[in-house]
């Protein structure tokens, strides 16, 4: 898997620290702001990167670039996915895919017209513990209720209060809680139960109408789901799942899924792993493993993931009338 990797923030970084421990991945190009220029030099020095890049359309114009890693802010992956799907490059997004559902239907529509993958990089669903979950959720029994809460106060909120709005406060550019922090409860959530007969999302709006923080509620039909995710507030992070035997739950962030206790008829079964370990390995290892299968099956299933997740984001914008530029 020859990669290329767009962006120089702190995501992009993580992820190279964690391709550099999966075999099998060659960091083939990095691309950046010709502002950036410095910085993508150091980053290319210090990761062995073959070649950098300030001209996006001319790395996609290179043969020996097989897949393209966008680490972008969340407004920009539409563009950067749409451009890279047309000159048939494997794509890895990271999350959301896009601002709206509409877009996500029609990049994963593109993907499928050239046979090419398209990934979401969210990383809670590729871990050895969501597996785990999976093994035990059908001895819990019938599952009442789901409780999931992600809640930072962000670094960035003070300049927010301040007027300075950086990316995850800024309705321009896709930010705010719901989008930013609630999606991986949303994620965790789908990828257990399914759609939801119908959900409803409320929140707290800031003064330029980005949601720091908001709740969603989500009906099955034996369930009942409230996810919570705030940027304005703290909370210790879990995600518990409640049935009639027994219950599993996420112990910390929802999104690193790094630690999981199952109890059924009250018996405790608990599995955890070194936190030293870079959480994006595991879905770097299975991209590359998608990829140099050449079977589309699992990636499809994932895509229909995407698509569930992002329908009940867009469901919830329009709940609060939250408006993306």
């Amino acid at each position: 898997m020859k990669i290329a990797l767009i962006g120089s923030g702190k995501i992009i970084m993580m992820a190279l620290d964690a391709l550099t421990q999966v075999q099998g991945v060659e960091l083939a190009a990095l691309c950046v702001r010709a502002e950036s220029i410095e910085k993508g030099e150091s980053i290319c020095q210090q990761f062995d990167i073959a070649s950098l890049y300030t001209d996006y359309e001319k790395l996609l114009q290179q043969p020996d670039i097989d897949v393209v890693y966008i680490g972008l802010p969340n407004h920009l992956h539409y563009k950067y996915t749409y451009d890279a799907l047309v000159a048939n490059k494997h794509v890895i997004c990271e999350k959301p895919f896009t601002p709206d559902w509409e877009q996500l239907q029609e990049l994963i529509s593109l993907s499928r017209q050239k046979g090419l993958y398209l990934f979401e990089a969210i990383t809670s669903i590729h871990t050895p513990e969501f597996h785990f979950i999976k093994q035990y959720i059908d001895k819990i029994g019938e599952i009442k209720i789901i409780q999931g809460n992600y809640s930072q106060y962000s670094s960035r909120y003070n300049d927010y209060l301040q007027g300075h709005i950086h990316a995850a406060f800024d309705p321009k550019q896709a930010g705010g809680a719901l989008y930013d922090i609630n999606l991986y409860n949303i994620c965790l959530l789908s990828a257990l139960l399914g759609a939801p007969e119908k959900s409803q999302y409320i929140c707290n709006k800031g003064y330029n109408g980005i949601d720091t923080s908001g709740v969603l509620t989500a009906y099955f039909s034996t369930a009942v789901a409230t996810c919570v995710g705030a940027k304005d507030s703290a909370s210790p992070g879990y995600f518990i799942i409640q049935g009639t035997k027994g219950y599993i739950r996420v112990i910390g962030a929802p999104s690193l899924c790094e630690s999981v206790e199952v109890c059924i008829d009250g018996d405790i079964t608990t599995i955890s792993r070194d936190r030293a370990i870079n959480h994006m390995v595991y879905e770097f290892a299975f991209f590359r493993d998608q990829i140099a299968s050449n079977k589309l099956t699992t990636s499809q299933e994932l895509l229909e993931l995407a698509l569930t997740v992002s329908k009940i984001l867009s469901q919830s914008k329009h709940d609060v009338g939250l408006v993306f530029e």
